[in-house]
């Protein structure tokens, strides 16, 4: 389904009002006329009845998306652009509906499954992180505690440090890589493809890895 900028927008609203705000419908009586808002509709999206608009199961699920991804927009600018504020806010509006379902799972995935967005907002999970969720704790392990001269590929990275996320990112470590742990003292070095790269072990506890997922 392929929906308008402001669509997006008014179902991200009606996720903070009915959903967060524990409500059966919004008041839209300003709006009623609206284009946009009859897009909802004719996409059976929303319901709408003497001013107050429900949403359907269809459109929860719509704006969960919607929501969802806009907070991910978030959260990749605070946390490896550096952006904040109003800044961060726009930017995020843009890029969010750039997103592609199934990219929001990426980023996700590269974030470290955040279950907050900066400004501490819930962000819905997916599916990535119910598949996180069921796989035993041993089968995702850091860096750290993968043996030498063992393949594994990468899952995710865990840390909100801003710093240490783009120092990984820089060297490749992002989740479906590939990666090699040829040493761990006096440094954790490893090898992604015919790339070497030396870090202590405070960044390496941050890359989580699975051999499982090799095979």
């Amino acid at each position: 389904m392929t929906l308008t900028e402001r669509a997006e927008e008014i179902l991200e609203t009606l996720w903070i009002e009915i959903i967060e705000g524990k409500k059966d419908t919004c008041d839209v009586s300003i709006l009623k006329n609206d284009d946009t808002i009859r897009e909802l509709k004719d996409s059976g999206l929303v319901k709408l009845k003497h001013n107050e608009l429900r949403m359907t199961k269809k459109g929860r699920e719509e704006a969960r998306s919607c929501i969802r991804r806009h907070r991910l927009a978030e959260r990749l600018f605070v946390d490896v652009f550096d952006l904040r504020g109003e800044d961060a806010h726009d930017r995020s509006c843009k890029f969010e509906h750039l997103l592609h379902k199934g990219l929001d799972e990426n980023i996700c995935t590269l974030l470290g499954h955040p279950k907050t967005c900066p400004h501490g907002k819930p962000i819905p999970e997916g599916k990535c992180c119910g598949k996180l969720a069921k796989v035993p704790n041993k089968v995702n392990v850091p860096l750290t505690e993968l043996g030498v001269n063992r393949k594994a590929r990468v899952v995710y990275l865990q840390t909100h440090n801003r710093e240490r996320l783009q120092k990984i990112i820089a060297m490749g470590a992002l989740p479906k890589t590939e990666i090699t742990l040829i040493q761990k003292y006096p440094s954790y070095v490893f090898k992604i493809a015919r790339s070497q790269f030396a870090i202590d072990k405070e960044l390496a506890s941050c890359i989580y890895v699975s051999e499982r997922v090799l095979s």
